[in-house]
């Protein structure tokens, strides 16, 4: 890309497109279109379409999305699998018809079966029944990855898409109603400090392993695929699989150890207790990033390093005021 390239982040305020916009920013392109919500409702056909016919934007990188953890995806099914289709129809839709270069589209590793084996491969989508309890979400999510495949073989397009693994960092959601884990456990961990409590509960059995990035490393990682020199960029949209590369660090943690680390960041002294009767989700969610790390990209930030900078970030913002 040229650092004078019209690029069209989607969803640029929230915990992707934030540190998005910060990335490509910091790394010389000056030209980025956005749109807040109520200035363009993406699940509304007719103003995406407009939109793109007016902006003309040359690069999409679309983070736009309904997402929250296990508790809003089981409560709110319709409402995630409604505004996930219609958002990402919409973009790729319109941005087929404005002429864009290269388009990705975010994901999660949410789209690959609950007994997937581990570490999940790109080629494991579609090859067993997903995790009940994000079904909906997931279910978008593929048909996302679907469509990009479908457009690039029916229209020649360059549209891929990338799977991160749980992400979290600033502007995450810290609301323990619709929040994911991580930012979950950080406020839990925080109210319990300061109101001086004896112990904090945690969802589960603690076993659930899960793998977490930085988002600003989801960011660094977009930026350099959407950068590939085009010889290279063309033969991994070329693949017969379906254009995808996960983007993690390729290694998971427990829910208790993750616990467990937070508790020591934050210096609450305190007990954790395990709620059994809540679900624990899918067993383990760990991707194989093997792809990724050919290409030239690893992650930089560690879990420790994260969680403590996304904790002081909640401090100096006033979070949980």
């Amino acid at each position: 890309m040229e650092k004078t390239s019209k690029i069209y982040i989607a969803g640029h305020d929230g915990l992707v497109g934030s540190a998005l916009v910060s990335k490509f920013t910091q790394n010389g392109y000056a030209n980025l279109l956005t749109r807040h919500y109520t200035k363009l409702d993406l699940r509304r056909q007719q103003d995406v379409e407009t939109f793109f016919e007016n902006e003309k934007p040359e690069y999409v990188v679309l983070a736009a999305a309904k997402v929250g953890g296990i508790l809003a995806n089981n409560t709110f099914p319709a409402e995630f699998i409604y505004d996930n289709l219609a958002i990402e129809t919409n973009i790729i839709h319109a941005a087929w018809k404005a002429n864009v270069k290269r388009l990705i589209f975010l994901g999660s590793s949410c789209i690959y079966p609950r007994q997937c084996p581990q570490p999940m491969k790109e080629a494991h989508l579609l090859t067993g029944p997903l995790e009940s309890t994000n079904e909906a979400y997931a279910i978008a999510k593929i048909a996302g990855i679907k469509m990009c495949q479908s457009y690039n073989r029916q229209y020649g397009t360059t549209y891929f898409a990338l799977m991160p693994t749980n992400l979290y960092g600033p502007n995450d959601n810290f609301d323990l109603e619709t929040s994911h884990v991580l930012p979950a456990l950080i406020r839990k961990f925080h109210e319990a400090k300061v109101t001086s409590r004896e112990s904090v509960t945690v969802w589960g059995t603690g076993s659930p392993r899960r793998e977490f990035l930085h988002v600003d490393d989801l960011a660094d990682a977009c930026l350099h695929i959407i950068d590939l020199d085009d010889q290279v960029y063309r033969t991994l949209i070329s693949n017969k699989m379906a254009p995808l590369i996960n983007v993690g660090c390729g290694k998971d943690n427990s829910i208790k150890e993750m616990a467990l680390m937070i508790k020591g960041i934050i210096g609450f002294e305190g007990e954790i207790v395990f709620d059994t009767t809540k679900p624990d989700g899918t067993p383990q969610k760990l991707l194989d990033v093997s792809l990724l790390n050919k290409l030239g990209w690893k992650q930089t930030i560690s879990l420790e390093k994260g969680i403590a900078d996304t904790y002081q970030w909640c401090m100096d913002n006033n979070i949980f005021a």
